[in-house]
């Protein structure tokens, strides 16, 4: 029998399945629960077990891992008579890797406190490789004892593992780089179009740029989908224009100015108004594109 300890998994979405198959890879036994079938089934054929249910999932589960879009969706997963609070044994960890506001970790945090069970929020970076691969980057929020006792699993998910600060600290952390990475991929997005429309050889430029100062992880991994316009989502627009209203309300809250950010948001939504939020969010190119009159689009 193994001594590590079971891992009920909810949320088996682009991000989920890897990072739950990483786990099972790892030797952790994993039990997952999600809306979709061919998702359990998928967790079922990669030597995870398939629950009916949230309830069924975390009962028995020394920790519980969420990875669901956004706050009313680990409200929904976490509360009520069927959630996670209410089913899941006192004593176990709850780690919330999902990008949330700080607000619903904190509360969340508290609440299943009151019944014995610890928390983490715990948000990625790195997009759907970079949960392939097991390199993401995860920040953390929470206890230091809960945080060293989580470690290990995080290590089968994860590279660059760090305890930011209290409960909720993460999810500050992971606004702050998605404010970083949407302001990148616009940069990026507005420098192919003006190759192009100058003529250069775009792949030969996005080399050399990629070699010097204005190289970045966001330009390395979005180089192949502003070449090829392959805009299969890895990390949705959708995705992306929740997590800007999370880092412009937040900004809001404590006073700071965010005025590229505030831009870039604005551009985010007009591509999700114009029908583009099911695209990866390298597809920022498109709304460079329609402003410069300069577009791939069939």
């Amino acid at each position: 029998m193994s001594t590590l300890p079971k891992i009920a998994w909810i949320g088996l979405g682009i991000m989920g399945s890897p990072m739950a198959e990483n786990l099972i890879k790892a030797g952790y036994a994993v039990t997952g629960y999600t809306l979709e079938q061919d998702k359990l089934q998928r967790l079922d054929d990669n030597g995870g077990t398939a629950a009916n249910s949230i309830a069924e999932a975390v009962q028995d589960a020394d920790v519980v891992i969420t990875m669901v879009p956004a706050s009313p969706q680990v409200e929904a997963i976490a509360y009520g008579p069927d959630g996670i609070v209410e089913n899941a044994k006192s004593g176990a960890l709850l780690i919330d890797m999902s990008s949330i506001t700080p607000q619903t970790s904190i509360d969340l945090a508290k609440a299943a406190g009151d019944k014995g069970i610890r928390v983490l929020d715990a948000p990625v970076s790195g997009g759907e490789a970079g949960a392939i691969e097991a390199v993401l980057s995860i920040m953390v929020g929470g206890h230091q004892a809960d945080f060293d006792a989580a470690r290990p699993i995080l290590e089968a998910l994860g590279k660059t593992i760090v305890l930011c600060g209290p409960h909720g600290s993460g999810q500050t952390v992971k606004a702050a780089n998605q404010l970083i990475v949407a302001v990148n991929i616009q940069a990026c997005a507005e420098a192919v179009v003006f190759l192009e429309k100058s003529g250069v050889d775009l792949a030969a430029a996005l080399d050399v740029l990629g070699g010097g100062l204005a190289g970045s992880t966001v330009l390395a991994r979005k180089t192949d989908n502003f070449k090829n316009r392959d805009f299969k989502p890895g990390f949705r627009i959708d995705l992306h224009h929740k997590d800007m209203g999370i880092v412009t309300d937040a900004a809001r809250t404590v006073g700071a100015a965010l005025p590229v950010g505030t831009l870039v948001a604005s551009l985010v939504a007009s591509l999700r108004a114009q029908g583009d939020g099911g695209l990866d969010h390298s597809a920022l190119l498109r709304g460079v594109e329609r402003l410069s009159g300069h577009t791939t689009e069939s």
